[in-house]
């Protein structure tokens, strides 16, 4: 009699069709798990994510199951709002909590594991009652220290939230029969609280066969479309334009260097802090910085391949040591080296072990320019920093090897 499947439940406020790296982390950390040989199926919100506006076909409707490249997906209605309060956020939380342990219960099948993203925090309240109705082993994925991220970056400061909060996380990990997570900081973190505990790294990487597959897209016409000449440096920040990325840097950089048409920078996505940016560029004056809106991947693979570096930048906050944007990975693959504002981990590794870029000071707008100087006089430096690049992540973050690491754990577990 032939054994059934692996059965895995992943458990995920975000998933395609949205845009964003946690989003193309799950979604292909599903299908890697799928290609293992398990049955997967993907308990997830409405597609909403940036606009906060659920997407045409999905509006009106409390569950809709669909199929995705072998995965069975459900889809929950959660609240959604443009607005940016903490009770707006909570309810947008709290809601996906309650609509999707319903889905889980009548819709969802046994399943031998369970697996959900964190954050949000709070979606460990339906892992850990859906687990334990589905007769599931848990496995908690941390990509963000909850809620520790929050108090120090003072989106929460109510005492008894932050407790109540803090109550929650270790009771989600004291459950979890395998904690992963996605930098090596996060993994210490959990380890040094939980020491009884199993907790593995599982960190972002890059999908070298879909890279392959996209390899004839062309160089979009971007430096046409923006007057930027062939040789000029041209930078790039691709994602959420928000708070904790601290880009304000990048515009007081330009504006260091406004005597250098030869340097420019680009940054591309939507998020809450785009007005305030667009408002700095104007009182800054005239200033190399051009603003491109979100574009599908086809277009942003297209982009980066005009582009000759990417800016990566985040606020100067000790939370960031431990932080790896998920930006990093596909850039170097491509062969574009990276200006690191983000010290600690990533630092570590890109630049110190991988050779594959420049760092400036987390929040110094006159580091950033000096970096920025450095690669328009030296291109053989920006050649060289990016073949780095490449090798590095082709040899430590093969997502492919990260999958398998991950599966096997799941496969001791089940």
């Amino acid at each position: 009699m032939r054994a059934r499947s692996m059965r895995i439940i992943l458990l995920t406020q975000y998933f395609p069709p949205e845009t964003g790296a946690p989003q193309n982390r799950l979604f292909a950390t599903a299908k890697a798990l799928h290609s293992k040989g398990a049955e997967v199926t993907v308990l997830t919100a409405m597609p909403n994510y940036p606009d906060m506006r659920i997407h045409a076909g999905y509006r009106g409707k409390f569950h809709v199951r669909e199929g995705m490249d072998g995965l069975d997906v459900h889809r929950a209605w959660l609240f959604v709002s443009t607005g940016k309060g903490i009770a707006v956020r909570l309810c947008n939380y709290f809601s996906f909590v309650f609509t999707s342990l319903l889905v889980g219960v009548f819709k969802l099948k046994k399943a031998d594991v369970l697996l959900v993203e964190s954050p949000p925090l709070f979606l460990g309240i339906t892992a850990m009652l859906l687990a334990r109705l589905k007769g599931a082993k848990l496995v908690f994925n941390v990509s963000d220290l909850w809620p520790e991220s929050a108090v120090q970056l003072g989106l929460v400061s109510n005492k008894a939230m932050i407790g109540a909060s803090t109550w929650l996380e270790e009771r989600c990990y004291r459950n979890a029969a395998l904690i992963t997570g996605q930098t090596q900081g996060i993994v210490k973190n959990i380890s040094g609280r939980f020491p009884q505990k199993k907790v593995l790294w599982v960190p972002n990487g890059v999908d070298f066969a879909a890279l392959a597959a996209a390899a004839e897209v062309p160089a979009s016409d971007i430096r046409t479309r923006l007057g930027i000449r062939p040789d000029d440096l041209l930078l790039a920040y691709a994602g959420i334009l928000g708070h904790a990325q601290g880009l304000h840097v990048v515009l007081e950089a330009a504006a260091l260097l406004r005597n250098r048409a030869d340097i420019h920078f680009i940054l591309m996505g939507d998020g809450p802090e785009k007005e305030r940016l667009l408002e700095l560029k104007q009182k800054l004056g005239a200033i190399n910085v051009h603003f491109v809106d979100r574009m599908p991947r086809r277009e942003l693979l297209a982009m980066m391949r005009s582009i000759d570096a990417v800016v990566v930048p985040l606020l100067r906050n000790d939370l960031f040591k431990g932080a790896i944007p998920s930006k990093i990975f596909e850039a170097l693959a491509l062969r574009k080296p990276v200006l690191l504002g983000v010290d600690g981990e990533a630092r570590e590794l890109f630049i110190e072990q991988g050779r594959a870029g420049l760092y400036f000071e987390p929040e110094s707008a006159p580091d950033l320019a000096r970096v920025a100087a450095q690669y328009a006089g030296d291109r053989a430096l920006v050649l060289e920093q990016g073949a780095h690049g490449e090798s590095y992540v082709m040899e430590h973050f093969d997502r492919q090897v990260i999958s398998k690491k991950l599966w096997d754990a799941i496969q001791q577990l089940a």
